[in-house]
């Protein structure tokens, strides 16, 4: 919950000082509380996917150029003809500052949208995520955690057969080290998989409790009219008409989604063993996250030109004061949380 809240103040900024600061805060609590498990070393992998991303959107900008206009050219590529029917794109000409600068901040949003994803696979372990789900919600609940533990696993697989290749004297960088690092890679993965469905299986996972007709009808109105309500609640806020039965509407969507994951609870009985406390720090952890997603959200709908500076004409952006001191607050969770994680060991 944390991690989404510092993703969802991401997508509300295109400032780079302030999308900056989001990354740092969120390097810096994975630096002080990452734990020794082989799922908390993905974050480095996440870090060089966000950089990844940022290049590609800084060469699409340069190739297939930008609407936005400028003045600042910076160099001209060779433009490639193109028939008529392709109007509106280009390939090459001339490339201006204002154009990538536009990419450079768009392309850095989503870059710490990656790393604050990779944030909650390093210090989130996915056993206890599991454990604190709601009965209805648990088949999905699996999925999700098998592919949160995926890339985790993928790169401590790399790691471990690159210092394999490496101590026989074998290449392990280039396209030869990563053809032949592919395939133990792929065969790890595959006796997971036969594993995991095997623990599953002798776990019961799959079967359901006798649960009487009225209660099933019961629980798919309420699912279905909650998600419904949030839909129509939602849609509310954000259209200028609906805003006085946006918010009524959405928090009764909400209620009766509620009510239905806690009928449709029935169908999935399950017990619990060292149930995982909710306890102070975990809501002053989660509240963090929520409380710098609220603040930007409201500072940008206050203020957008701060948020959101502009390229044309060309200027350096500004930190706003108030938004750089609500990123600050997600620096709380390294303050209340010890920093000796009490699960170290591999989640099964």
């Amino acid at each position: 919950m944390w991690a989404l809240g510092l993703g969802t103040a991401a997508t509300r900024t295109t400032n780079p000082l302030l999308l900056a600061l989001l990354v740092a805060v969120s390097g810096y609590v994975v630096a002080t509380h990452r734990s020794p498990a082989p799922w908390a070393r993905s974050y480095t992998a996440f870090a060089k996917l966000a950089v990844a991303v940022l290049l590609v959107r800084l060469f699409f900008a340069t190739a297939l150029g930008s609407p936005i206009p400028g003045t600042h050219t910076l160099f001209t590529l060779p433009e490639v003809p193109l028939p008529h029917w392709a109007q509106g794109i280009r390939l090459g000409g001339r490339v201006t500052a204002e154009a990538l600068l536009f990419a450079a901040y768009d392309g850095l949003k989503l870059a710490t949208l990656l790393i604050c994803v990779g944030a909650a696979n390093a210090l989130a372990a996915p056993s206890r995520l599991l454990k604190s789900l709601p009965g209805a919600l648990y088949e999905v609940g699996v999925a999700v955690v098998v592919a949160l533990t995926f890339a985790p696993h993928l790169v401590a697989d790399v790691r471990r057969l690159r210092a394999a290749r490496r101590l026989r004297g074998r290449p392990d960088r280039g396209l030869r080290g990563l053809l032949q690092v592919g395939l133990p890679v792929l065969e790890g993965a595959l006796e997971r998989s036969v594993a995991l469905a095997a623990a599953m299986e002798a776990r019961g996972y799959g079967r359901t409790a006798a649960v009487a007709a009225p209660v099933r009808r019961t629980t798919t109105a309420l699912t279905l009219g909650g998600l419904l309500g949030v839909c129509a609640g939602t849609y509310g806020l954000l259209t200028a008409e609906g805003g006085a039965y946006g918010l009524p509407v959405l928090l009764l969507g909400v209620a009766a989604a509620l009510a239905g994951l806690r009928l449709g609870g029935r169908r999935s009985p399950r017990t619990r063993y060292r149930p995982d406390p909710w306890g102070v720090r975990a809501w002053l952890v989660a509240g963090s996250g929520a409380a710098v997603a609220a603040l930007l959200a409201l500072a940008a709908a206050r203020d957008p030109a701060a948020l959101h500076p502009g390229v044309v004409p060309l200027v350096a952006p500004a930190l706003p004061v108030g938004p750089a001191a609500a990123v600050l607050l997600a620096l709380l969770p390294a303050f209340v949380v010890p920093k000796a994680p009490l699960e170290t060991e591999e989640p099964s």
